[in-house]
């Protein structure tokens, strides 16, 4: 079986979705598929991988992150899948590279990967502080109108969550199915706790006091993670606890990020860590991590900072809200400086230890690894395209398997 994913927001210096893309090449060699990754970049290149290869597109830049190029032409795009004679075709972007998979008229099963919440994204980043998220979503029904018109040009949808399942489906999307993401539970743990490192960051924090706590934010950059509430909430509560944040990331609002976090006491913005064991260790020496994106379809990093031991201080929605549990977690109102605070100061004053203990025995027992989720998505394929890949058990995932609040569904598909 050979899968196509039109993957239009990948980059080699990307985070998650890059993490992501090569878990799912890994995926393809251990179930003897061949996944031919679409992305668009600054050169027509193609650079083989284990499982497949990632096929670069020359395409414009996109404006607002130069790490990331955006797809513009279909012809390039239609040219490649024409060649190649995918089995599958994955459209995982709503915008212009799911127009783009959808479109091609090749003999393909049509996947819409659903990876994102726009309105949760912009709209309610933007706009939260004033409206409520239900009338935003109102304001918002042409945008429901567009997403209902777009997935009704694939044969099936595919999200991460079930929360996000039924929020589509509240909009009039068929129901997609839930396929789970895992994590990669062996490389974040409570093990790679450095004492002597957790000095380092605290330092860098400018932070010296023998009792002080430390907190890690690891995300994109971006508007809808709301660091500045956060740089805020830590600010207030380090008036009367020594407590520093270190920020781990890049995104399209860097500069911004690197100036008001320098300004602000007890922040210190550290920039990108690619190196997947470094920055586990850095996570795992940290007291507990503090997220204020509330437009995650799963949270990746949440689910690894959970593998690292880590209470988690999290808005009260997405898939945020969906990794918390009151066992390890505190939530606050989206957005809010002064929750965020509250809920800062009521982790600090729990028991790190308990709350640590929770966490791993929620990873032991209700996350899923990378595995689980590819093998449920390929058997979903093979099912659909008539394919049965050799590598792929035919049995699936037991229960065990499942993700914290999500399961598997089971669907029935319409002839093609």
């Amino acid at each position: 079986m050979i899968v196509a994913d039109v993957c239009e927001f990948y980059s080699e210096k990307g985070g998650g979705v890059r993490t992501y893309i090569q878990q799912k090449l890994d995926a393809s060699a251990r179930a003897g598929i061949t996944t031919l990754i679409l992305a668009p970049g600054p050169e027509d290149r193609v650079e083989e991988r284990r499982g497949g290869k990632v096929i670069w597109i020359r395409s414009p830049v996109l404006p607002f992150d130069p790490r990331y190029h955006i797809f513009w032409d279909h012809k390039p795009v239609f040219e490649v899948l024409d060649r190649e004679a995918p089995h599958v075709v994955e459209g995982s972007s709503a915008w212009r590279g799911g127009w783009i998979a959808a479109r091609w008229p090749g003999r393909a099963v049509k996947s819409f990967f659903i990876h994102q919440d726009p309105v949760a994204v912009y709209p309610q980043t933007l706009l939260g502080n004033v409206m409520s998220t239900a009338q935003i979503d109102r304001m918002f029904e042409w945008f429901w109108a567009y997403m209902r018109k777009l997935s009704g040009r694939f044969d099936l949808s595919v999200v991460s969550g079930a929360w996000l399942a039924d929020r589509l489906e509240s909009f009039g999307l068929r129901r997609p199915l839930v396929v789970p993401f895992g994590v990669e539970k062996e490389a974040f743990s409570p093990d790679l706790r450095d004492d002597g490192l957790r000095s380092e960051m605290l330092a860098a924090c400018g932070i010296s006091h023998p009792d002080a706590r430390l907190l890690v934010a690891v995300s994109r950059h971006h508007p809808e993670k709301r660091l500045g509430a956060l740089f805020k909430a830590v600010e207030q509560v380090g008036r009367d606890i020594p407590l520093g944040l270190y920020v781990i990331g890049d995104g399209p609002i860097r500069k911004w990020v690197d100036r008001v976090g320098g300004a602000t006491r007890g922040v210190y913005v550290a920039g990108p860590v690619w190196d997947r064991t470094e920055l586990a260790r850095r996570m795992a020496s940290a007291d507990a991590m503090l997220h204020g994106g509330a437009a995650e379809t799963f949270g990746l990093v949440l689910a690894e900072a959970l593998c690292a031991g880590l209470p988690l201080i999290v808005p009260d929605a997405g898939g945020a809200l969906d990794l918390a549990d009151p066992a390890y977690s505190e939530t606050y109102r989206v957005g809010d400086r002064e929750a965020c605070a509250a809920a800062i100061v009521r982790c600090l004053a729990r028991d790190r230890a308990e709350m640590s203990r929770a966490a791993l025995a929620a990873v032991k027992n209700r996350l899923r690894r990378p595995e689980d989720h590819f093998v449920d998505l390929f058997q979903a394929y093979a099912r659909r395209s008539g394919r049965a890949p050799a590598g792929l058990s035919p049995s699936g995932l037991s229960p065990s398997g499942l993700s914290m609040h999500s399961t598997v569904e089971t669907v029935e598909f319409a002839p093609a």
